[in-house]
């Protein structure tokens, strides 16, 4: 999509009208927003749109080949699950990308990256979200002291070799969507 087109002018392209929008509920975190719409068949219907700021999830690569993964408590599904350092800064707007990774990469591991490679953009949900998320591969680390946010004081920082993160990936261990499309992204670019 062009930067010149807006996001109303893409849906009005594709033959979407949209025909009223109200917030349904908000936090500093989330909105969600309900439109009622036009599909291009000309059949009205309801879209619940969840509205986040932007994301980035980092992959941190050190000199030995190792990776470092971060495994936290997830609330809404009631799991520890296995992921790549990852977040957004809720009370910034317009953040840098690359000082939102190098933020969140120190924040949750107390890692410094040297190098901060932006491999790309992704969408964790276009289905029902807005949230766009960049990848990054973090190299020439430095280790630190984390600085966890209250929220996330259940953090813990793990270094594995490659091989053991891609058998945890086989063996379903890795269930974070997020991380497991940046690995794949990271992968496919040649950068690992």
């Amino acid at each position: 999509m062009s930067t010149d087109k807006t996001l109303e002018d893409a849906r009005r392209d594709a033959g979407f009208q949209t025909l009223s929008t109200r917030l349904a509920y908000s936090n500093p975190w989330t909105a969600l927003r309900e439109d009622i719409i036009v599909h291009p068949n000309g059949k009205q219907g309801l879209y619940g749109i969840v509205e986040r700021g932007e994301f980035v999830v980092i992959l941190p690569l050190h000199a030995d080949g190792k990776v470092t993964l971060i495994q936290q408590f997830r609330y809404p599904v009631g799991e520890r699950l296995w992921e790549l350092p990852m977040g957004m800064w809720e009370t910034k707007e317009n953040v840098d990308p690359v000082e939102l990774a190098l933020g969140e990469l120190r924040e949750e591991t107390g890692l410094c990256a040297g190098e901060m490679i932006h491999v790309g953009t992704m969408y964790q949900g276009a289905g029902y979200s807005n949230q766009k998320g960049h990848v990054f591969l973090a190299r020439n680390l430095t280790r630190g002291e984390t600085d966890l946010e209250a929220t996330e004081e259940d953090i813990t920082c793990h270094d594995m070799t490659l091989e053991a993160f891609e058998t945890m990936i086989r063996e379903g261990e890795m269930k974070c969507m997020v991380s497991l499309a940046a690995f794949a992204l990271i992968r496919a670019k040649g950068l690992i």
